[in-house]
């Protein structure tokens, strides 16, 4: 693993400040690494600096939905819902007509994203399904601004009173909107907060060290963005604004946890399950469904996948938007997880995109040569 241990301190001070991978290969961990510092203004030494370990949590951003998906599955598991009942029969006040209309660009503030193709139509909120909000599928606005709203209670009932991007069922439109209310509709049946939900269901009987934000003491994560809304450096708390302002944990975003964490993911679907949720679900949620869709996860693309070109076909994964990716490729029984903070550098010229792809590159060389 030479060339992926080369790979990691080029691009440190580059791509990200601080960075933890495990690679988990025929159910045996073959590679584990953690570089780089936690330091607020990205130094990689000087006094005082902390270095990265494998126990150093990080914002997780949107791999939070890959344990939500979890946490509903074992719900599903009781029989107390099924996949395809409407989510208004937990959230009640999800239901009537609504209009398809352009939503607001969350990388643009000011700009909204148009429907195409444009459509006077209305969309039916009380027939959307959890397998909807699961395979992103609902049409649900892709991304609302609750930072606009005054109060928690607002912002909830900006997500459940949201329009449509896109017809009903048609297609997959990635929307935080649809993780946000599975994470609701998980609070609405176990009648306790997200926070305890998660923990029951999917943290304390996995042994995981995730943790919602904010996390103490601050300076024990890695930094992330400069963030123009708050007005500061963040470390210590969520990076999605969307997310500290429902108080720091949603379904789409909110956990910390480390490299080991996201890893026994990824081995759980490896092993149908691994008896901690139904085969069948286990492995509905790893075929395509809509799109490049599964449940919860995205099936790999043969065109730009952030897995590089070696993965094989029926491979699947998930990204975070802080420089965070989970892949898994069945067929090699390999389980890459990456965690970094490139987003410490911005919003523009994210070079975690092309760094991914040689990430996953040089790991499939790697173990090709083996």
């Amino acid at each position: 693993m030479e060339a992926l241990n080369a790979l990691l301190q080029e691009n440190l001070g580059k791509v990200y400040t601080a960075a933890q991978v495990e690679i988990r290969w025929r159910n045996a961990i073959v590679y584990r690494a953690a570089l780089g510092t936690l330091d607020a203004e990205g130094r990689q030494s000087g006094e005082g600096v902390q270095p990265v370990t494998r126990h150093t949590r990080f914002d997780y951003a949107s791999l939070t939905k890959l344990i939500t998906t979890l946490a509903f599955f074992r719900i599903v598991d009781t029989g107390r819902v099924r996949l395809d009942d409407p989510v208004c029969n937990v959230l009640p006040e999800l239901r009537g007509e609504r209009p398809i209309q352009p939503y607001p660009n969350p990388l643009k503030p000011g700009e909204f994203v148009e429907v195409v193709p444009p459509t006077d139509q209305t969309a039916d909120a009380g027939k959307v399904t959890f397998w909807h909000l699961l395979t992103h599928s609902s049409g649900l606005a892709a991304w609302l601004d609750l930072r606009s709203a005054p109060d928690l209670e607002a912002r909830r009932a900006m997500c459940l009173n949201s329009p449509f991007s896109a017809p009903l069922g048609e297609r997959a439109l990635y929307s935080d909107i649809n993780y946000i209310l599975l994470g609701m509709a998980i609070e609405a049946m176990l009648d306790c907060s997200l926070r305890e939900a998660i923990q029951r269901l999917v943290l304390r009987p996995l042994e995981m060290s995730a943790a919602y934000s904010p996390i103490t003491p601050p300076n024990s994560v890695p930094p992330t963005e400069i963030c123009a809304w708050r007005g500061r450096r963040i470390q210590g708390e969520v990076h999605d604004e969307n997310t500290a302002a429902l108080g720091g944990a949603a379904g789409h975003a909110g956990l910390f946890g480390t490299a080991s964490d996201a890893a026994l993911i990824g081995q759980l679907y490896l092993d149908e399950g691994g008896g901690f949720i139904s085969p069948r679900l286990a492995q509905e949620a790893v075929r395509q469904h809509i799109g490049d869709r599964g449940l919860g996860w995205q099936m790999r693309s043969p065109e730009g996948s952030s897995s590089g070109q070696f993965f094989s076909p029926n491979s699947y994964g998930h990204t975070g938007f802080v420089g965070n990716s989970l892949w898994v490729d069945p067929e090699r029984q390999l389980v890459a997880a990456l965690l970094t903070n490139n987003i410490f550098y911005g919003r523009q010229d994210r070079l975690i995109f092309g760094f991914r792809v040689r990430f996953h590159d040089t790991l499939i060389t790697a173990l090709e040569r083996k």
